[in-house]
């Protein structure tokens, strides 16, 4: 299986131009004999949205932007975000998987933030479900940027089935203080490769770069093996293209060479919440 992560940059409530980019992407992943290609939080409107997201938000059941990504998901499956409009006219930041020409799962932010400079609870719904979905490739699950802070969210997909995370994330850079290694990272790449292994599977990682309202986006896009290791890496700030193989039978090798994730017994742990 080739994963492509496609590292970009966006313009702000662009939606047309976003759309001819990640077409052009995926054509160049199509070229490269890509199985997948995963694209950042929000890719197709940009993040700092406010009040544009009730311009650029897509009902997608009723909406034909979508339908030049859903042909070329013949080809490949693509992962990207965007604004959702639920028939009930709420917004969602949301996740879309494409696949065979069709939409095959959505997963709304369950924890859009509003601290520091988040402002996403003001003009987004919080999702209430975190459920894996089937691929080609196997039982996949799918989070967007805060959600890969809650430890249950990870815990839920892979006790759900998930073989294969995706997370995509418009994560801006905060600088480390007093510090060689660039911080945001570092301690992303850790958690990354902490789910990796304890949940043994694979987590794919694709953050966006470039600047929105005088915040700058890192990239370092990655995909972790299910022992922890990680594969690949993107540049920081760079926009690119990032190619990997990865073989799913590392999944069945990681969960037979130590049991741990095998062994969790979910029935203790929601007996034990539940005291």
């Amino acid at each position: 299986m080739k994963i492509a992560l496609a590292q970009i940059n966006t313009v702000l409530g662009n939606l047309d131009r976003n759309l001819d980019k990640h077409i052009n992407y995926v054509e160049d992943a199509i070229s490269k004999k890509a199985d997948v290609i995963v694209f950042p939080e929000l890719s197709l409107t940009g993040y700092s949205l406010k009040d544009l997201n009730f311009e650029v938000a897509l009902n997608l059941s009723e909406t034909g932007k979508l339908d030049k990504l859903k042909e070329l998901s013949r080809n490949i499956d693509i992962v990207c975000g965007l604004v959702e409009e639920s028939k009930s006219y709420s917004l969602y930041n949301s996740s879309v998987y494409f696949s065979g020409e069709k939409i095959v799962h959505t997963h709304q932010k369950i924890y859009p933030p509003t601290y520091t400079l988040f402002e996403e609870f003001r003009y987004f719904s919080a999702g209430k479900k975190c459920s894996t979905f089937e691929t080609r490739f196997g039982s996949a699950g799918m989070l967007v940027c805060e959600d890969m802070w809650h430890l249950s969210l990870p815990y839920t997909l892979a006790m759900k089935g998930a073989k294969i995370i995706y997370g995509i994330a418009a994560s801006p850079t905060r600088m480390g203080v007093n510090s060689d290694n660039f911080k945001n990272y570092e301690i992303n790449s850790e958690q990354h490769r902490t789910f990796a292994r304890l949940l043994s599977l694979y987590f794919v990682f694709t953050n966006r770069v470039g600047y929105e309202d005088g915040v700058n986006f890192w990239g370092g896009s990655e995909i972790v093996d299910p022992f922890g290791n990680v594969i690949v890496a993107g540049k920081l700030f760079d926009e690119e293209l990032i190619i990997a193989d990865i073989d799913m039978n590392e999944v069945r090798r990681a969960r037979l060479s130590a049991r741990h994730f095998n062994d969790e017994n979910l029935d203790l742990t929601i007996k034990n919440l539940e005291d």
